[in-house]
């Protein structure tokens, strides 16, 4: 965690020795705040995270508490957006050990009657399984798949240029620097 180098860490809390200077606080160590600290910290800001829970990762965690030989995640575990970030891309993370696993399935949502539609990394094998609910929802995900450059709709130029789906579907809109919301909240302005 952030503060770390500047003082001791008992038990999970950290000290900050006195007198050192902070340009930013990231409230939460889960994906959103690392990566702004990370950004700040890149732009030579001296950021300080600070993390209610014993570890850091938010709702990105995993644990072996079911069983030893079982890596369980604890929350969520579907990150497409994120592996074609260029923000994260940027961050060159795979060279810090970060390593993306694709799941066949990418996520499966089994109904009590035993049938279960699928989400799965070929269009061909979701577009079935859709199909199999409601005949042309196949078609419809290839239509929605289908998100060339030329493609109009907001999401497809977020999923293409890294950006939020609201800032991709007002593109002219204003865009603040990257660090300006917390300049604006008092941190100093470097």
């Amino acid at each position: 965690m952030a503060g770390e180098r500047d003082g001791a860490t008992t038990e999970g809390t950290t000290r900050v020795t006195p007198g050192t200077t902070t340009d930013a606080v990231v409230i939460g160590a889960g994906p959103n705040g690392l990566v702004a600290a990370n950004l700040l910290a890149d732009a030579g800001w001296n950021v300080l995270v600070l993390e209610e829970q014993p570890e850091p990762g938010g709702a990105v965690r995993h644990d072996q508490g079911v069983d030893p030989a079982f890596t369980n995640d604890l929350f969520s575990s579907f990150y497409p957006l994120a592996a074609a970030s260029p923000v994260l891309a940027g961050l060159r993370l795979q060279d810090h050990g970060l390593r993306w696993s694709h799941a066949p399935h990418v996520l499966a949502h089994p109904l009590s009657d035993g049938s279960c539609a699928v989400l799965d990394r070929s269009v061909d094998t979701t577009a079935a399984s859709l199909d199999a609910f409601a005949p042309g929802d196949g078609d419809a995900w290839r239509r929605l798949h289908d998100v060339g450059p030329g493609a109009p709709r907001p999401a497809g130029r977020a999923v293409r240029a890294g950006r939020h789906p609201a800032g991709a579907a007002a593109p002219r809109g204003r865009r603040a620097a990257p660090g300006a919301h917390v300049r604006a909240a008092g941190a100093p302005d470097g």
